[in-house]
Order: structure tokens, then sequence, then C-alpha cells
């Protein structure tokens, strides 16, 4: 048995904006063969199983409407791997806020 959200419920939905062979005739042949598609949280308008239609209320209120993917979803996401040079300054902060220039008592800063 599918799972079920209740209206009111945090979810998930998956749409598809513009098929693929519909994108605009300026966008690259690799671009126009994938579908342009989005996922959207909001709270569910009505009760709904996984992979059924379901409207949503997203957090702007706006209405949408969609496949239902995920109920209760969580946030996955990345910035990616760090820079090194990055991974440096905040050691290299904190050694210049104990030991800020002129720290020494001879007036200059």
């Amino acid at each position: 048995m599918a799972e079920q959200a209740q209206r009111g419920d945090w979810v998930r939905i998956h749409l598809v904006f513009l098929p693929a062979g519909e994108r605009a005739p300026g966008v690259p042949a690799d671009t126009a063969a994938t579908s342009y598609e989005g996922w959207i949280n909001g709270w569910t308008q009505e009760a709904a199983r996984l992979g059924e239609t379901v409207t949503i209320r997203t957090a702007a209120g706006r209405e949408v409407r969609g496949r239902l993917v995920e109920i209760t979803p969580g946030y996955h996401h990345t910035f990616g791997r760090p820079h090194p040079a990055m991974l440096a300054v905040g050691p290299s902060l904190r050694k210049m806020l104990q030991d800020p220039p002129g720290a020494d008592g001879d007036g200059e800063a």
C-alpha cells in the first residue's frame, strides 16, 4: 500500500514544465531532447497517495499541481567540495583576531 499524505502535510511534488521536444527553438540539441522539470515543496490541499497528482500551496502562497513524490521531504544539498585556499581562511582569521597587529602595546594599529 502506497504511503498517503493528508491535507496540510508538507510534501514535494514533481512536474514537467516543458516536455522534451517543446523547448525553445534556440536551445542546444541535447537540451531540447531533455524535459524541463522541477520539484516543489508545499502543503497538500487534499489527501493523495505517492504517485498521484495533488495540489500544493507553496511557502510563497502559490498553488501548484504535480505528482506527489515525497512526504515530509528533507533538504539534501551541497555547495560542493571546498577550495583548498578557503580552508585556510578560518584558521588565519582566528590567528589574526588573537594577535592583532599593534597589540604589543606600541600604540600602532
